[in-house]
């Protein structure tokens, strides 16, 4: 049996095709792809069709949005704020928020799970 490489690599341009190809986009809803899912965490690619909202609660977990293309909105009770193009926002706090597509917009959300904790050694 073969072992699994200790990396996977993505080519986010043919993905992103994908996802507008889809029928989810098509109708124009939200389409999103894992890209990867572990116990310490998972990294999804998302495209939104402009105008899509998204309310969320997050989890202990420590969340990042990574944009790739287009502008999302980014609104929670103490912050407001618009996220172009090559941008990056991090929550390390249980909050709630919503996200709206000022365009077209395509992003990587990662989840880390706070509760895996593997010992490591110096």
């Amino acid at each position: 049996m073969k072992k699994a490489a200790p990396w996977d690599t993505f080519d986010l341009s043919t993905l992103i095709s994908r996802l507008k190809q889809g029928t989810a986009w098509i109708k124009g809803e939200l389409n999103a792809m894992v890209l990867l899912k572990s116990p310490e965490k998972q990294i999804v690619l998302t495209a939104l069709p402009k105008g899509t909202e998204i309310t969320s609660f997050q989890s202990k977990d420590s969340i990042t949005f990574q944009i790739i293309e287009g502008k999302l909105g980014f609104r929670s009770r103490k912050k407001s704020l618009v996220l172009d193009e090559g941008q990056l926002l991090t929550l390390h706090e249980n909050i709630n928020y919503r996200l709206t597509s000022v365009e077209e917009t395509v992003f990587l959300l990662t989840m880390a799970n706070k509760a895996f904790n593997p010992s490591t050694e110096n």
